[in-house]
């Protein structure tokens, strides 16, 4: 494509996938933030909360200095902890929710204006309406919550789909439920919006097309990465983001192309998105015996293959 992809998107890295350890909150945080912050290929560093004051000032420093725009995860709280914000159990779901809004004051400490998140476990076709039911309380909850936060707007929830029946098995899930569950909490909210992540769609069991066009009236935010779904025996078999064109992968830059295509035709570099560009974030993770240093390398020469293809 001849057009520069800078005019259209900020692209961005998810921070605790790029460096495994800094999902528990450890390790070299800062260090590594500012060399992403260095490379202006990147325009977005998605981050988890730190209880640390320390770390969250030079956060803000890194992003200040640099021109930097940080996101905020609230994924690692979530699942570390094992929270579900559609709990049927009241005291566990509240719980969950009160996770969510500790990276919502977090994004609001580091001048973030998106905070992503995911649902909890499918209970089961049983008790699945309920859990809906209770997912969009919860999500409204917090949405009317950020509403208050950002220093010039309110602070956007966005719910990131993930698989439900080969790894995280979570309640959203299908593409058409998310966008059912969309419809619901910005029927009370104005703060909401969905996540989609390349790396899920083979998971899901739909197609690029399929996915993309049940959510594009709600999506404001996005990952690209790669997922191994055949081989179960893999280390890296389910959702763990290995490398662009993994050997034992479904994801590589004919993937990365068709998805970016498809973005362009449902509309969304033209829709409004809380972020000052809309914004594709890459979520890759180093397997055994990979740098992350290479698996941010190979999704850049990925990127770079699948927008001159175009």
């Amino acid at each position: 494509m001849d057009t520069d992809w800078r005019t259209m998107m900020d692209l961005g890295l998810v921070h605790f996938m790029a460096w495994p350890e800094l999902i528990k909150d450890q390790g070299p945080i800062v260090e590594t933030a500012a060399q992403i912050a260095a490379d202006d290929f990147f325009g977005v560093l998605e981050v988890r909360r730190s209880e640390d004051p320390e770390v969250t000032k030079a956060l803000k420093q890194v992003a200040a200095v640099s021109g930097l725009n940080l996101g905020v995860g609230a994924q690692p709280g979530l699942l570390l902890n094992k929270l579900s914000l559609n709990d049927l159990d009241d005291d566990r779901r509240q719980a969950a929710v009160a996770e969510v809004k500790k990276s919502v004051d977090f994004a609001a400490e580091v001048g973030s204006v998106l905070v992503a998140c995911l649902a909890g476990p499918d209970p089961g076709e049983k008790d699945r309406p309920r859990a809906m039911d209770l997912l969009v309380e919860s999500l409204v909850d917090i949405c009317t919550y950020a509403g208050g936060k950002g220093k010039d707007g309110p602070i956007w929830l966005s719910l990131e789909q993930f698989d439900r029946a080969y790894d995280k098995r979570s309640l959203i899930g299908p593409s058409e439920e998310a966008a059912v569950v969309a419809y619901r909490v910005s029927d009370s909210v104005d703060n909401f919006g969905l996540c989609v992540d390349l790396s899920h769609i083979p998971l899901l069991d739909e197609s690029i097309e399929e996915c993309l066009t049940a959510v594009k009236n709600d999506l404001i935010h996005v990952h690209v990465g790669n997922c191994i779904k055949r081989d179960k025996q893999h280390p890296g078999y389910g959702d763990n983001h290995p490398r662009f064109g993994h050997p034992a992968g479904e994801n590589g830059a004919p993937e990365l192309q068709r998805f970016l295509e498809t973005l362009i035709y449902v509309g969304y570099f033209q829709n409004p998105v809380p972020t000052p560009k809309p914004v594709v974030t890459f979520e890759v993770k180093p397997l055994e015996g990979e740098s992350p240093e290479l698996v941010i390398a190979n999704a850049k020469r990925t990127f770079r293959a699948a927008w001159v293809a175009m």
